[in-house]
């Protein structure tokens, strides 16, 4: 059986990858790019260090953290109004992933729930050129974009090539500045595409050497980031083991922990990285059980066991150790995160239903039932 693996045509990684974008553009054959952004990248000078290699650019602003469609309709129109040929995406996930979604929109027309799952999306947008200001979601180098429709609070996979970047400029010197929030939710959702990608049915010898590689980064060096971000050698890891994670899981694809972490964002506002570090603990000991090698094996690769240990002792130190992230990295519970528990309650059936729809949980090495996503998520409030 051959695994088809699809990945950025260029990677630029490395201290001051970011600046060869002129160069990068260039060889691209475009010379017409609208920068696709926030306006906090803008405001701290991110987009003005860009477009000091390039001749020209225009600036689309608007996106917003958890994109939505409406937040996204103004680069559409700003695409099919202009003469683009090319769309460079600055900041975290949110920016990234909304270029993906303008650059098909305004390609091609229609809603973005003409381009969610089931159908994939092969069909190429306006090249992207993507700059990660984060070490988290890997949307640099993945097939997949997820964007809120809100008149549902749903939110819409969308997956296939005509959503990877073309390019992938991976500098970590754009991290330093994290402030240690955004540290912590960024780098557990890179660390959970890794394990999520090497436990997943969809795995492959290709994906398996990214997720453990990445692992082998993301571990070992969350915490000191988290505690000291002026940490080069830590922030270089980090970003490096979000990309080769971005790489795995888009390759492999994501299981229950992402199909249970997005309608919690989409319903209640949670950061999907801190959704996802709220579910990782209690998902992983629910799947154990049909991966415990698997599940091993990751614990090996984020060295909190060793080739030693028997699989049932490394699983053991694997849920320590995810249990003392949370607890050192602040990790609040649904509760002291805000949500009202009521309001929780009466959407959980719905949340479930959400996630079972998006195709994620069906990727678990042991694959739930509604009511036990349900289960999953009573467990959650009362962790």
């Amino acid at each position: 059986m051959s695994s088809q693996i699809v990945l950025p045509r260029i990677l630029q990684i490395g201290a001051g990858a970011s600046k060869e974008i002129g160069k990068i553009l260039a060889s691209l054959g475009c010379s017409n790019p609208l920068i696709v952004t926030d306006k906090m990248m803008v405001q701290l000078g991110y987009v003005a260090k860009i477009q000091a290699h390039l001749e020209r650019s225009e600036v689309y602003d608007d996106t917003v953290p958890e994109p939505t469609e409406s937040s996204i309709l103004g680069g559409v129109e700003k695409v099919k109004q202009g003469n683009f040929d090319a769309i460079i995406a600055i900041g975290g996930g949110s920016p990234i992933d909304s270029a993906k979604a303008i650059s098909i929109l305004g390609k091609h027309g229609g809603s973005m729930r003409d381009y969610m799952v089931p159908r994939i999306v092969n069909e190429p947008g306006l090249p992207i050129i993507a700059i990660p200001t984060t070490a988290g979601t890997g949307s640099e180098a993945t097939r997949v974009t997820i964007i809120t429709d809100e008149t549902s609070d749903e939110k819409m996979l969308c997956m296939g090539m005509g959503f990877m970047p073309t390019a992938a400029l991976v500098d970590f010197e754009l991290t330093l500045s994290l402030p240690p929030r955004t540290t912590a939710d960024t780098g557990i959702d890179a660390l959970t595409h890794a394990m999520e990608a090497y436990v997943s049915k969809k795995a492959n010898a290709y994906s398996d050497s990214q997720a453990i590689q990445a692992m082998g980064l993301l571990a070992p060096n969350l915490r000191r980031a988290y505690h000291d971000g002026e940490d080069k050698a830590a922030r270089e890891a980090m970003m490096l083991g979000a990309t080769l994670a971005g790489i795995a899981f888009s390759n492999a694809s994501v299981a229950l922990v992402h199909g249970m972490s997005r309608p919690i964002g989409a319903f209640f506002h949670v950061p999907h990285g801190l959704s996802n570090a709220m579910l990782l603990p209690a998902v992983t000991a629910f799947s154990i059980p049909s991966a415990v090698a698997r599940y091993a094996d990751c614990a090996r690769a984020m060295q909190i066991a060793t080739a030693a240990d028997s699989d049932q002792v490394a699983n053991t130190k694997l849920m320590d150790e995810l249990i003392a992230i949370n607890d050192e990295l602040q990790v609040p519970t649904p509760a002291a995160f805000g949500i009202d528990k009521n309001a929780f309650f009466q959407v959980r059936h719905t949340m479930a239903e959400q996630a079972t729809a998006s195709g994620s949980p069906a990727n678990n090495p042991r694959v739930p039932s509604n009511e036990e996503i349900v289960t999953l998520y009573e467990q959650l409030w009362a962790s």
